[in-house]
């Protein structure tokens, strides 16, 4: 996060230390490509913990590892399409016009081009890293927008369960691009799994 210091961009590097997600945005290391396919084929989910096995090796990823490896809680308010509890103030057509450059003008669209700068990189943060997906970057989902919702609006959001409902999501579909591989490659690690003789990418933070 030393690039928004540095750029002064503090209202953004101030939302993300409310949320916690200093550490996560910040993740870098290596990468298993071929043990994370393995993971995610051996994935299953139950009591609200994801479990796989990798090499023979049992892994939960249960609050403890969450809090470990990313620093976040299981805690706060699950937000997403079915999970909106606590955000009966969120109107969609008077966020979206309050997150504008220019907010003299009507925007039916929920376009991120048309975002101030604050809100524009959060999305960007939202869009990319916390929820990515393969495509439509450039519009905004009600899920997005929520979310946007919450981090201006300093509202804590459980962003373990945002991001266990994403990757079970993800991983359904028939044909997917892998989500959070430098996160899945912490919990490899954090298992101690033998990643000798594996293939290696780098991420750099």
């Amino acid at each position: 996060m030393l690039w928004l210091k540095e750029e002064k961009l503090d209202e953004v590097r101030e939302a993300s230390k409310f949320q916690k997600l200093e550490k996560f945005v910040r993740l870098s290391g290596n990468i298993y490509p071929d043990l994370i396919k393995v993971f995610l084929t051996n994935m299953w989910y139950g009591e609200d913990t994801i479990y796989s096995l990798v090499k023979g090796v049992d892994m939960c990823i249960n609050d403890e590892v969450w809090l470990a490896v990313v620093g976040l809680h299981n805690a706060e308010i699950p937000v997403g399409r079915s999970h909106a509890v606590g955000l009966e103030g969120f109107n969609k057509p008077e966020f979206i016009k309050s997150c504008l450059r220019n907010q003299n003008i009507e925007s039916r669209s929920y376009s991120v081009g048309g975002l101030a700068v604050t809100p524009r990189i959060l999305a960007f943060i939202v869009i990319w890293l916390l929820t990515p997906r393969v495509f439509n970057h450039a519009v905004l989902t009600e899920e997005d927008l929520l979310l946007l919702y919450c981090m201006l609006g300093r509202i804590k959001v459980n962003w373990v369960s945002v991001i266990k409902e994403h990757i079970i999501k993800i991983t359904r579909k028939v044909e997917f691009k892998i989500p959070y591989v430098v996160l899945l490659s912490h919990f490899i690690e954090y298992f101690e799994i033998d990643t000798d003789r594996e293939v290696v990418e780098v991420v750099k933070a």
